[in-house]
């Protein structure tokens, strides 16, 4: 078997979204907790994309397969988890546009096809939000609730993939810096309502 076909495909878990618009940061709490939950190998990469846009389109030409965590307004009771997987994904601007942020991320899709280095396999995992407009607001109960489900459902897809992970023995290192992690920002919001 040559390297080619004996390499291990590079996986991409991407949270994306905006921590300062409450349910807006679903993405971004749900890759976190992900990383905290899961010990990947070497050739997954976990990332809290955040809001940056086509600054992620090295990250997602460089996947072969990615999984999106993202608030995403499918119209459903709050909270409700959508999965989308594969061609189902909405990959140009021209798109009903579904999130805050989501034509940016269709631009970024777009670029990796255009440039033949779309994934292979693509799975989002979708929240319904209840509230995208408190600034600074902490993330909604209903959207906080299911967290932990979209968590499993993740490492679901990469068990379906082929992609042995384990749980963490051990507390992780922070995925993001500065006391924007879950923890520290959400007490952070507590105090100031």
């Amino acid at each position: 078997m040559d390297e080619a076909n004996s390499r291990k495909p590079n996986v991409l878990v991407l949270g994306i979204g905006n921590i300062l618009w409450a349910d807006e940061g679903f993405g971004v709490r749900a890759v976190e907790a992900f990383h905290q939950a899961y010990a990947v190998p070497t050739n997954v990469t976990v990332l809290d994309g955040g809001t940056q846009g086509l600054y992620l389109v090295q990250y997602v030409t460089e996947a072969d397969h990615l999984i999106v965590f993202d608030a995403v307004d499918f119209g459903l009771a709050p909270g409700t988890l959508k999965i989308v997987e594969n061609d189902d994904v909405p990959k140009f601007t021209g798109a009903k546009k579904m999130s805050l942020h989501q034509t940016g991320f269709q631009e970024v899709l777009s670029a990796a096809d255009l440039l033949d280095r779309y994934p292979a396999r693509l799975a989002l995992i979708g929240c319904q939000p209840v509230d995208l407009d408190s600034w600074g607001g902490p993330v909604t109960e209903p959207v906080k609730s299911v967290i932990p489900a979209a968590v499993m459902v993740a490492a679901g897809i990469l068990e379906r993939w082929g992609v042995a992970i384990s749980s963490r023995r051990t507390a992780a290192p922070a995925l993001l810096a500065n006391d924007i992690d879950f923890a520290h920002y959400e007490r952070r919001a507590d105090r100031a309502n």
